[in-house]
């Protein structure tokens, strides 16, 4: 008796459950035929930054330390100061470079006054021997009646005489050559040593150094991997403030090998913003990086850059603003797309079930182009027909339609 009463509620269990699961299975979720536009949409962050920066950099031949600079993210006029730089090398070579001005100068005072002064001695010894000459050639007017001895004698000191006028005559010649080239030499040393307190000043002087254009100030990164500050010591060649064209940006995008092979050039772009939430932007993918890098060393996996436009936006992003990217991969207007949950495979075909009352139509279809979410159905599917997100239980599967295999040749030959 006991053991007919265990066979009877069991029975009764199985025959509720039983009712419960076609009452489920009944009530499938469904979705309901209609065209649309598909999209095959790749979702991908990046970063804008400007294509055009000005970026200010450490003068020629400077080597000094920071001792002023523009915080990020002021705005700066045209020949504003937005960086001071001291370098003590310049500074004091051009210290030198007065004191020896000022001593070539005082040098070049003396050595007038001392060829002066010779000149002026030798113009006397001149003058004397003039008078000398006079005086013998008074004498030799006498000489008609002196000995002859003494004649001769006298013939001699005017010989003396004339061959002393030429010697001094030739030395008057060759000192005034000799202090125009002394005079000449430091002449040259004074324009050397102006020359070069004039470069000097205008090194001096470009260590303040003045924003060429208007603009909001980024410092530069420096070579330890911060940011430019005061203190730092910096050289021809390095970047100090970068100003950015805001006018003009685009999009740095970092992909995975397997997102960078899904994307191509010219592929159309999406952008929003987290910090800009109203905030819209459109553009293209440029051009693709052709070597990735290794996200750290000896590892196989490589991230690739790849460049995006911003052709439009309602508000451009300001440089350092993510952006999330939805890359249209593919998109066709007007057709009829299903989810992906909703095909699946039986008996090496893609079916669908679409709902006929409280039953269902297994039936296969030709899909088209895919994306990981949704589907294109080229031949199966009508619009306003409904298809079930899961597989119906046996009982409610009334009947089977196969698509003609040439309309499947057909179909996959289009795709």
């Amino acid at each position: 008796m006991t053991k007919n009463v265990s066979h009877i509620i069991a029975g009764f269990f199985l025959a509720v459950l039983f009712s419960c699961q076609s009452h489920d299975q009944s009530q499938l979720s469904t979705y309901k035929i209609k065209s649309t536009n598909f999209e095959d949409v790749l979702e991908i962050s990046g970063i804008a930054e400007p294509i055009q920066t000005t970026s200010i950099g450490c003068p020629r031949e400077a080597d000094g330390l920071i001792t002023f600079i523009v915080e990020d993210g002021v705005y700066v006029n045209e020949g504003d100061v937005v960086c001071i730089l001291e370098d003590s090398n310049l500074k004091k070579r051009y210290d030198e470079a007065v004191v020896n001005l000022e001593t070539a100068k005082a040098e070049l005072n003396k050595t007038r006054a001392d060829l002066d002064l010779r000149y002026a001695l030798l113009e006397a010894q001149v003058k004397n021997n003039a008078a000398q000459t006079d005086i013998s050639n008074l004498d030799s007017l006498q000489l008609q009646y002196s000995t002859k001895n003494q004649q001769t004698i006298k013939r001699l000191e005017l010989s003396q005489v004339a061959i002393e006028k030429a010697k001094l005559q030739k030395k008057l010649r060759s000192l005034a050559i000799i202090n125009q080239s002394e005079l000449k030499k430091t002449e040259f040393q004074i324009q050397r040593l102006t020359a070069e307190i004039q470069s000097s000043k205008e090194q001096l002087d470009g260590l303040v150094i003045k924003s060429p254009k208007k603009g909001i100030v980024t410092r530069a990164m420096h070579y330890s991997g911060r940011k430019v500050q005061e203190g730092d010591n910096l050289w021809y060649g390095m970047s100090m403030i970068n100003i950015p064209d805001l006018s003009k940006m685009k999009i740095i995008i970092t992909a995975s090998e397997g997102n960078y092979k899904r994307i191509s050039e010219n592929d159309l772009v999406e952008y929003s913003f987290d910090a800009m939430p109203q905030n819209k932007a459109w553009g293209k993918i440029l051009k693709k990086s052709p070597v990735g890098q290794p996200i750290k060393e000896n590892s196989k996996v490589k991230l690739f850059e790849i460049e995006a436009t911003v052709d439009s936006a309602r508000i451009m992003p300001g440089p350092g603003l993510s952006a999330n990217c939805k890359v249209i991969l593919k998109r066709v207007k007007d057709t009829i797309v299903i989810p992906q949950i909703a095909i699946f495979e039986q008996d090496s075909m893609q079916v669908v079930y679409v709902k006929n009352g409280g039953k269902f139509e297994m039936r296969q279809v030709a899909i088209g182009t895919s994306s990981l979410k949704s589907a294109i159905v080229v031949a199966g599917l009508k619009v306003g027909e409904e298809i079930s997100f899961v597989k119906p239980g046996t009982s409610l599967i009334e009947k089977k339609t196969v698509l003609p295999k040439k309309k499947m040749k057909k179909q996959k030959a289009k795709s």
